[in-house]
């Protein structure tokens, strides 16, 4: 049995006569299957209701601004990348029709760009937020040290939370103010540690770390109250506590702080080639996402302040 076809009787002569022809068209030349020229007709009445509040009369009107309103709006509404590439080539095909038919000499859709997958922008803390946070443990007990010196170290050196956990005593040269990092690949990097980090590290090494040690206890930096290295699980679990006591609403994960850190030196003026090795990333197009970050912020001051920007 064919699957009913949907109702056009709503649309304007302009728009779905077009459509008509172009459905004949599907059918007929293209062979394709009834749900993929159903799928396709669906799509193509969603824009036509679109553009004929844009004003549109019909398709041989339709041009390629109003077709990016129609794509910007959907994907306001939450449609998701795959499906706003499928409205669109149902649309491109359609177009390339008219132009084949003589009903129109311009394809309206060529200058429309197919819709890109954005990527993630991480989660960052502001600098306010950061100082916070950092003012959150309790500096009157061995674990408040412990937890100072871990969160100095992570904001102060841009480290991985596996990084964090895997440091050893002899990895940290607090003279010379540097840490040595076994990263992804069992690479090694060289990042420096801050002036207040190293204060930390040297007061947890004093007053924090001989109150954690057990008879078995290695040559792990950061202990647990076994006398074990910290787990990964524990310092989410610190991060997330912490955050809290400090009044930060926002989720705050281990990364997000090496995302802070990233973000913050290069609102500062750092280097990007500089920030990439200081991170250990391989390739300079994942540090680049943080130029998005420091452009979006940029854009939301200027939103704010500029009297012209409204």
């Amino acid at each position: 049995m064919p699957l009913p076809l949907p109702d056009m009787s709503h649309l304007p002569e302009g728009f779905a006569q077009p459509l008509e022809t172009f459905l004949a068209w599907l059918e007929l030349e293209r062979g394709l299957s009834e749900h993929t020229v159903v799928a396709y007709l669906q799509d193509l009445i969603q824009c036509s209701v679109f553009l004929e509040k844009e004003g549109a009369s019909g398709w041989r009107t339709v041009s390629s601004e109003a077709l990016r309103s129609w794509i910007a709006e959907l994907s306001k509404t939450g449609y998701a990348v795959p499906s706003l590439s499928r409205k669109l080539s149902a649309v491109r095909m359609l177009a390339r029709h008219l132009v084949r038919e003589g009903l129109r000499e311009d394809d309206f859709t060529e200058l429309v760009s197919r819709p890109r997958h954005r990527r993630k922008l991480p989660d960052t803390l502001t600098r306010s937020e950061v100082v916070r946070l950092l003012a959150a443990p309790n500096l009157e007990s061995p674990r408040g040290v412990r937890d100072l010196a871990m969160l100095e170290l992570f904001y102060s050196s841009g480290l991985r939370v596996s990084e964090l956990c895997g440091l050893a005593i002899q990895s940290v040269d607090l003279e010379e103010a540097y840490v040595r990092v076994y990263g992804k690949g069992a690479k090694e990097r060289i990042a420096p540690i801050g002036g207040k980090a190293v204060t930390a590290i040297k007061n947890y090494l004093s007053v924090g770390r001989p109150f954690l040690t057990k008879a078995k206890t290695g040559s792990a930096l950061f202990l647990s109250q076994q006398g074990k290295a910290i787990s990964r699980k524990m310092v989410w679990v610190l991060l997330r506590d912490y955050a809290k006591a400090a009044g930060i609403s926002k989720v705050v994960k281990p990364h997000g702080l090496r995302h802070s850190f990233a973000t913050h030196l290069l609102e500062g003026g750092a280097d990007l080639r500089v920030i990439q090795e200081m991170l250990g990333h391989a390739d300079i197009g994942t540090t680049q996402i943080y130029t998005s970050i420091e452009k979006e912020r940029l854009a939301d001051e200027h939103a704010l302040y500029h009297p012209r920007s409204r």
